[in-house]
């Protein structure tokens, strides 16, 4: 992809996004540094959750940008029941609580991506539905021992064990499941480099 002269700055620490950047053949630098505290009014409605926290993560970079800079930041939730928001699992209890929670439904995962220039800032959001088997508690333990999923909203990755049992059908993007959605990011940034 030609960017004109522009360098790509992708503001997360994520392996999983580092590597769907890096598909769209993309070059691009990561740099984590931020003065953004992840909160929000728990009133805030759930699909609206990842936008807010991925324009905060842009406002909240650590520095200006150049010019010929566009800033990436991203943010991920899980949404339950249409209202219950699960981010990261701060424990193995909270993860496996989370996971309890997710079997035998479906759920939502909404992630959004925010592009930022010197002059111009875009947030968009994609939602994918994804449809869990009922879990045994074993095999949600076993989950969670084996692949510690505490980087992860929800409390899972569907690229690991647990999305190659567990998961019956998608509805959307699997990389918007993964945190990601190359779609969006790729159609946005063909925007911004013009």
């Amino acid at each position: 992809m030609d960017l004109k002269g522009k360098k790509i700055i992708l503001a997360s620490g994520s392996p999983r996004r580092k590597e769907l950047l890096a598909g769209l053949d993309v070059e691009f630098t990561v740099d984590t540094k931020n003065n953004f505290e992840e909160v929000y009014d728990p009133q805030t409605p759930g699909r609206e959750v990842p936008v807010l926290l991925s324009k905060g993560k842009s406002l909240g970079f650590h520095r200006d940008l150049e010019v010929d800079e566009i800033l990436i930041t991203s943010d991920t939730v899980v949404l339950v029941d249409g209202h219950t928001v699960l981010g990261k699992p701060h424990s193995r209890e909270q993860a496996i609580e989370m996971l309890m929670m997710l079997s035998g439904k479906s759920h939502e995962v909404i992630t959004a991506i925010t592009l930022r220039t010197t002059d111009r800032c875009e947030t968009l959001s994609d939602v994918a539905v994804v449809h869990f088997k009922e879990l045994s508690e074993d095999e949600i333990e076993y989950y969670v021992d084996k692949c510690r999923p505490f980087d992860k909203a929800g409390a899972y990755g569907i690229q690991e064990w647990i999305g190659y049992i567990g998961i019956g059908k998608i509805e959307g993007s699997f990389f918007t499941i993964m945190g990601f959605p190359t779609h969006l990011v790729y159609k946005e940034l063909l925007e911004f480099i013009g």
